[in-house]
């Protein structure tokens, strides 16, 4: 499946173009990995995305906590990291936490973050009593797509939508080459924060992240892009690659820098 996908994909003259904007070398999908291919390359950050399944009765002491200790490491100069955004999700699975971490550095610096807070009692401490109030609880190590905007922070209200597919395996690269045309048709309203893929945890994930200052604007924004040429065509033919979806409607806590 995996190479019937890649070479699928190198074989339509009209994505051609599309690779070799992105790389200086001319690449052969069938012989570099997902990553190489897809990933920004003036970049080097790795994202991490939590998921956490909250006691209903505790996520109001969960989000006190995570509102006290978080702020510390995003803002410790020592620490390779930064907080993206942190929400509770709003529709979707209830009394879930939804954290989004970048490690500047990549792997190197996921490493020094986590020997570093190994070390930090506050931390130790918050982990054992977050850990009380969990149900479930995973994460996946993610990289941008470079076709992407970088997730920066912004001023709200806004509510965010994340938009989780699994795909199926073989098919990231066709997904890539769709979606560098697809994504120009959602950017008129500012909307799109960030896309990632699965590099460790549950692969074959996407999610891409969006912004809208409430869900009537989410309908509007969304309906509007079925207007424009070419949107439909692209919604075609990346359905067949998907094998499950999921949308989250998602409220940033205060001491998100997505708002």
């Amino acid at each position: 499946l995996m190479c019937r996908g890649l070479v699928s994909s190198a074989s339509r003259p009209r994505e051609d173009s599309w690779l070799k904007s992105l790389f200086v070398r001319k690449v052969d999908p069938r012989k570099d990995a997902h990553s190489n291919l897809l990933a920004k390359r003036e970049t080097s950050s790795l994202y991490k995305l939590q998921i956490h399944n909250v006691k209903p009765e505790c996520l109001d002491a969960y989000n006190k906590l995570c509102q006290e200790v978080l702020p510390k490491i995003h803002e410790e100069k020592h620490y390779p990291c930064a907080l993206v955004g942190t929400w509770n999700t709003w529709y979707g699975e209830q009394d879930q936490a939804v954290h989004l971490w970048r490690y500047e550095g990549g792997y190197p610096a996921l490493n020094e973050v986590m020997s570093k807070l190994r070390q930090n009692k506050e931390f130790t401490e918050f982990r054992k009593e977050r850990g009380n109030m969990l149900l479930s609880r995973k994460n996946q190590l993610l990289l941008e797509f470079s076709f992407w905007n970088e997730p920066v922070p912004r001023e709200g209200p806004n509510i965010y939508e994340l938009r989780s597919y699994q795909l199926r395996p073989g098919t990231m690269i066709e997904w890539g080459n769709y979606w560098a045309r697809a994504i120009r048709f959602r950017q008129d309203g500012n909307e799109a924060v960030g896309g990632f893929f699965s590099q460790i945890g549950q692969l074959y994930m996407v999610h891409h992240l969006w912004a809208y200052k409430d869900l009537q604007s989410r309908e509007d924004i969304r309906n509007a892009a079925w207007h424009k040429p070419g949107w439909d065509e692209l919604v075609y033919y990346t359905v067949p690659l998907i094998q499950e979806m999921e949308s989250r409607i998602m409220i940033p806590l205060k001491i998100s820098p997505l708002q």
